[in-house]
């Protein structure tokens, strides 16, 4: 009885999973189709799901009318640049939140936290005053910037968490053995909390290939990623379904293939130190 219990749970759990991630899934497979239709059958009512002309020329359009592989390498540069730029700073930071805590640490961790919670239109304006009078509009360098300053709170709170987890007497031995700051921090802590630092890295690199507030605001071709490759397909004249789904499946493609291969890094690192 007990047995039949349990299978039952079970069974309904998977249930239930597979809804929620079908749910999730069945947008960005409804993008994918849409990018195979025609103009006319994209907002054909009622829509079609598989029964359709089937038809690659809106591929051929983006790709003739846009620069696809500048935007791509943009975002590459931005999303790389920006993740390895926050991990620089973020490593040493949550390094002394979590082995030299000091009086206000959890304060100022709640504070960098709540920046989070600012609307970016907020700050829109300083900040774009600022990138002009330093020449950084439609640059890189101004992106990975400003992408680094915005997710550097959740990056510093996911490695100040896993480093809270590392025991204390490992440093402290490695400091009795006589290694320095550095050597504690490079060749001590570092290796411990690489499942921690990859499923950050891997974050941070999703959340910034994913932004369009600030690429949208601080860019205008040069330095556009893939973000404002998918806005340029929204006119005055109106929306072009087809299109656009084409464009954003190029987009998202790359992220899409990124998390799919490294999801077990990714589901290991968030659940690092979970378990004791």
């Amino acid at each position: 009885m007990a047995r039949n219990v349990s299978n039952t749970r079970k069974a309904l759990v998977t249930a239930v999973a597979w809804t929620i991630g079908i749910l999730i899934f069945f947008p960005i497979l409804w993008t994918i189709l849409t990018s195979f239709k025609t103009e006319a059958e994209a907002i054909a009512s009622p829509p079609s799901f598989l029964f359709f002309d089937w038809t690659v020329e809106n591929y051929v359009e983006v790709n003739s009318r846009s620069n696809y592989p500048l935007h791509f390498m943009n975002s590459v540069i931005i999303s790389i640049g920006s993740t390895l730029l926050g991990l620089l700073i973020a490593i040493p930071a949550a390094w002394s939140m979590a082995f030299v805590p000091a009086k206000r640490t959890k304060d100022i961790l709640m504070w960098m936290l709540s920046t989070k919670m600012l609307p970016p239109v907020g700050v829109l304006i300083p900040i774009y005053l600022l990138f002009r009078d330093f020449g950084l509009l439609d640059t890189r360098i101004g992106l990975v910037v400003v992408l680094t300053l915005i997710n550097l709170p959740i990056i510093v709170w996911m490695l100040y968490t896993y480093f809270k987890e590392i025991p204390g007497e490992i440093l402290e031995a490695a400091r009795m053995d006589g290694a320095g700051l550095w050597d504690e921090v490079v060749h001590v802590l570092t290796p411990m909390a690489i499942p921690g630092i990859a499923s950050t890295l891997l974050l941070n690199v999703i959340l910034s290939w994913n932004e369009a507030f600030w690429t949208l605001n601080l860019t205008a071709a040069k330095a556009a990623p893939l973000t404002a490759f998918i806005a340029s397909y929204s006119s005055p004249e109106g929306l072009f379904y087809a299109k656009l789904s084409a464009a954003s499946t190029l987009a998202i493609a790359p992220i899409l293939i990124l998390g799919w291969f490294s999801q077990k890094q990714l589901v290991r690192g968030l659940t690092f130190g979970a378990v004791k």
